[in-house]
């Protein structure tokens, strides 16, 4: 039931109905386009109807149909979400707001991550309160995944996932002035796919004028998947369906059967005479571009937008540690994951060992990972955006080990989220199975964080050195203040 003083909001689409926060207010399940039902699921997004009267916006809404993720013995709960939580009008955002009426704020907009297959704004990790303490208004995004967001099929268009991405930045433009965000001053941030899309956003020509800031948090420049490689998920689906390849026949599938296929879509071969796997076997979906993010930012919004760029130090390790893989590792495992990654494998597995004479295989398959899945590309699409924007590249390196899993864990995937929305003192992500493993939270460090964001979306200097094409700079956040400081790198 309504309470009499719950805050309403007018927008185009109509009256939506919030919720008064300890920080500003709240405003869940907004939608951005029209339900993506039947054959709609493979279109483009179409404009939300809109509705009459005031809409509930005080409870979250359905997601994008995904199925379950089991990270072994780390509860990811916080990271995924609730997991498939049915419903039609799924292409929702919500607003975490400090105030509708008293000023153009700036506006941050999050892209979550899962692997391109899973994951909501409904995960407890994307919790918008620190940002609305701090001024931001914060829109976090759905969006559609897996097969009826990034299978490509023919009669449909590509990346359909990224259009919702681009949909929910023009309902911002047109919208956000209503929650008392400013639309000329937006921050489009997202981690792991979320990342990769968000790369994605600076080399696509209809982003421009959209945003004018971009964080890329542990996103991968050149993880888009070729048509070719992009047309072997496809085929496989189709076969495992029993239909043709093509947006007509998937219309009528339910998603039920889409879920359903995905470990048959597991572990494709998808290597091809002029390029490896991008995402070393780990997901079967991804973009899909004769071109990759880095080496397109010239033809998006690339060269006009501010960037704050990086990736953590053991990415590599959330892929194995909880699963116990860092222990079971064998040289054959080792080498069939830098045989997806690299087109030399010898030669990539010499310098590895050369740079850790005493890893043992799990250790340098971590290793492998992180630089294959994030930090090439990261470095890439760095490299890329410092020639052709003015200096106004910023990267930086997350540092500070979980202690999760017997201390295990490290500096892996996702462990920089916590800091980034303010949210690591939190007592469900603290004991060994958990997130950031038993210890506290290093006294300082998500204020330092979430404040290097914040400050990057207010001005676009996250209050550090940028970084140049030929020389650059290197933030490094750590727990450690013996360790924090700047690193300089040849390019």
């Amino acid at each position: 039931m309504p309470r009499e003083k719950d805050p309403v909001v007018e927008t185009p689409a109509g009256a939506v109905r919030g919720i008064r926060a300890e920080f500003g207010e709240r405003y869940r399940s907004v939608p951005y386009a029209a339900a993506p039902t039947g054959a709609g699921r493979f279109a483009a997004p179409a404009p939300h109807p809109g509705w009459s009267g005031v809409r509930d916006g005080t409870r979250p809404s359905p997601t994008a149909p995904q199925p379950s993720r089991d990270f072994g013995r780390l509860d990811m709960v916080p990271y995924f979400g609730p997991g498939w939580v049915p419903g039609e009008e799924y292409l929702t955002v919500d607003v975490h707001t400090p105030g509708t009426g008293d000023g153009r704020r700036p506006v941050m907009v999050f892209v979550h991550g899962g692997g391109f297959v899973t994951g909501s704004n409904r995960a407890a990790l994307y919790d918008g309160a620190a940002f609305a303490r701090d001024g931001i208004v914060l829109v976090t995004v759905n969006y559609r995944l897996g097969i009826p967001g990034f299978l490509d099929l023919a009669g449909a268009p590509a990346n359909r996932g990224l259009l919702d991405v681009l949909a929910a930045l023009r309902w911002v433009r047109d919208t956000i002035a209503a929650f008392g965000g400013d639309p000329e001053n937006v921050t489009v941030f997202g981690q792991s796919a979320g990342a990769t899309l968000t790369g994605a956003l600076l080399a696509a020509p209809e982003a421009k004028g959209l945003f004018r800031r971009a964080v890329v948090q542990s996103g991968n420049g050149t993880g888009a998947f070729t048509p070719e490689q992009a047309q072997r998920v496809t085929a496989t689906a189709a076969t495992a369906l029993g239909v043709e390849p093509t947006a007509e026949a998937f219309a009528s599938i339910p998603d039920e059967r889409f879920l359903a296929i995905l470990p048959a879509l597991a572990g494709l071969d998808l290597r091809t005479g002029t390029a490896t796997d991008p995402l070393a076997g780990l997901s079967p979906f991804s973009l899909v571009s004769p071109v990759q993010p880095a080496d397109g930012l010239a033809d998006g919004p690339g060269g006009d937008v501010d960037l704050l760029i990086g990736t953590n130090t053991e990415e590599g390790r959330l892929y194995l540690v909880p699963q116990g893989g860092l222990e079971s590792t064998t040289e054959a495992d080792l080498l069939a994951v830098a045989t997806r990654a690299h087109a030399d494998p010898e030669a990539a597995l010499a310098a590895y060992r050369a740079a850790r004479p005493d890893a043992p295989p799990g250790e340098l398959r971590a290793a492998v990972l992180g630089q294959a899945l994030f930090a090439a590309g990261t470095t890439r699409m760095a490299q890329a955006h410092a020639r052709i924007s003015g200096g106004r590249t910023y990267v930086y390196s997350f540092g500070h080990r979980s202690t999760a899993l017997d201390g295990r864990l490290g500096a892996a995937h996702t462990v920089e989220l916590p800091f980034v929305f303010d949210i690591a003192d939190k007592p469900w992500l603290h004991g060994d199975a958990r997130l950031l493993g038993p210890s506290p939270a290093p006294a300082g460090l998500a204020a330092q964080v979430h404040g290097a964001w914040i400050a990057f979306a207010r001005s676009g200097n996250p209050g550090r050195t940028s970084y140049a094409a030929q020389r650059f700079t290197v933030e490094r956040l750590t727990g450690s203040p013996a360790r924090q400081g700047r690193r300089r790198c040849q390019a």
